[in-house]
């Protein structure tokens, strides 16, 4: 129970200049529209009045929330239509992450996350938006005062930087696609707002038109293409540079296992994570194909809590693969698990890489042969057959040689994929039970897919493609718990979908 001799506090006054604002950007389709209807109507009051609204209701934000810690749990009060209580036991807190966008630094704040190693987003997250930057330091330590907590006997705990941004991982950037995603987003916006519409019209389209009638389709084609590979390229260095810029990954260890890892990082939006180490179960190198041609790869953690998909699980962004590799190897003390050789799968599950890579080429070529006999094929076309057939070999070959396992000694290491190659690195002491499923096409071939479920992480870790007669054999290499069971001991024919858990 909260003491009732501990205070609400409110934060920052400073708030009462960003809510709005954020209010504002957060209700733009609505401002929009609000515009749009005043301009019909002829009576831009509409404007008005929704600008005022928004920029009233930004500011009773401020006045209606409020916070207060004491021994047991953290409380957050807030509400300007509805009143809510959200409360957090601070025994449960395993991590706390700040973010500072450009507007809270210049006015000295940051937003405060709170998590309990449950997977939470949007209102569900508990946030304290926003607190002094001066006060984050303080604040931190308190809620994360058993992670935190020096030994006296053991010493004082080791604080050390394992791994620090470089200029020279800018030139993974481009390798991503991004700058393409923000290209097409950014046309797709315009479209949707209809500003492509007007511009038709514009004499700068005129112009462009006429231009390109001058020198050419071919030229024309050709000038588009670059461009947009030059701009794609310097927006994808832009966004890296911005949003990792400055990354200081560090850790602190007492003597009795505890400690934190701490992730700091971006220029103008600037981002930190703490997490407890107790809930780190492993970590996962993705390897795109792209990067990968480059020697790169980037480092997500496992952890419970933590989301193992997109930038909430990030710890290093594309940089050089022995970096990924160091750092994975100091976090969880084992270079065999990280850079080990893992056993293959047999020549079954080689076989069905490369089926199911050449299967459409192969029927492409069968259709495009047996219409030679009605109509003449273009040698372009059969050109670009050989090419989708070469590279779908090539796909087959890369992804058949990077299909591997191993379970054993307290881990176990999965790898698969070629576009995007990944190889997760599990402890088995977080895993909690397996799965082994199969496909028809897989029961016909005799193989399996062995998942490894655990609360870290995307919670199921898979195996592909394990001869179905030793699929239960490596779930028991990796959990001895399994030779405890008779029945998960006698399986040796898995069905469709068999599970057993802890």
């Amino acid at each position: 129970m909260t003491s009732p001799d501990v205070q609400w506090r409110r934060l920052s006054p400073r708030m009462l200049l960003v809510h709005p604002a954020h209010e504002l950007l957060g209700q733009l389709p609505l401002l929009i529209g609000s515009v749009v209807l005043g301009s019909a109507t002829g009576n831009q009051m509409w404007s008005v009045a929704v600008l005022v609204l928004l920029i009233v209701f930004g500011v009773a934000r401020w006045f209606t929330t409020t916070y207060r810690i004491d021994g047991e749990q953290i409380q957050r009060r807030e509400g300007v239509l509805q009143r809510t209580v959200s409360s957090l036991p601070r025994n449960r807190i395993r991590s706390v992450s700040t973010d500072a966008r450009l507007l809270h630094r210049l006015l000295g704040l940051t937003v405060v996350t709170v998590s309990t190693g449950q997977e939470v987003r949007g209102d569900a997250e508990f946030a304290l938006d926003a607190v002094r930057s001066s006060d984050v330091p303080g604040l931190r330590a308190i809620l994360l005062a058993d992670s935190l907590a020096e030994d006296p006997e053991a010493g004082p705990p080791l604080d050390r930087v394992i791994a620090r941004w470089q200029p020279s991982w800018l030139r993974y950037s481009p390798l991503s696609f991004t700058g393409l995603a923000m290209i097409a987003a950014a046309i797709g916006l315009v479209y949707q707002t209809g500003a492509a519409v007007a511009l038709q019209d514009s004499t700068l389209a005129r112009e462009g038109v006429d231009a390109a009638e001058r020198v050419g389709i071919v030229v024309t084609v050709a000038v588009a293409v670059v461009v947009v590979l030059v701009l794609s390229v310097v927006l994808s260095v832009v966004r890296s540079l911005v949003t990792f810029g400055n990354l200081v990954l560090s850790r602190r260890d007492d003597h009795g296992g505890a400690g934190v890892l701490h992730l700091e990082h971006g220029l103008l939006r600037a981002r930190e994570h703490t997490y407890d180490m107790r809930r780190l179960r492993g970590g996962t190198i993705r390897e795109p194909l792209l990067v990968r041609l480059f020697g790169g790869a980037r480092l997500d953690a496992v952890m419970t809590g933590v989301n193992g998909s997109g930038e909430a699980s990030l710890l290093l962004p594309p940089c050089p693969a022995a970096t990924v590799a160091g750092v994975l190897t100091e976090l969880i003390g084992r270079p065999d698990v990280v850079g080990g050789d893992l056993l293959g799968h047999g020549p079954v599950a080689t076989r069905r890489r490369w089926t199911r890579a050449l299967a459409l080429p192969v029927l492409l070529g069968v259709g495009m042969a047996g219409a030679t006999f009605v109509v003449a094929m273009p040698a372009i076309a059969w050109v670009g057959w050989v090419v989708v057939t070469a590279v779908a070999a090539f796909l087959a070959a890369d992804r058949a040689r990077a299909l591997g396992h191993r379970a054993g000694g307290g881990w176990l290491v999965a790898r698969a994929g070629s576009l995007e190659r990944r190889r997760d690195c599990i402890a088995t002491a977080g895993i909690i039970g397996w799965t082994v499923r199969q496909t028809y096409f897989q029961r016909r071939a005799g193989v399996a897919t062995l998942v490894a479920a655990t609360a870290a992480g995307v919670k199921g870790y898979r195996v592909l493609d394990v001869p179905a007669e030793l699929a239960w054999s490596v779930a028991a290499s990796a959990s001895p718990w399994l030779n405890d069971n008779d029945w998960a001991r006698d399986q040796r024919g898995p069905s469709c979908a068999d599970t057993f858990a802890v």
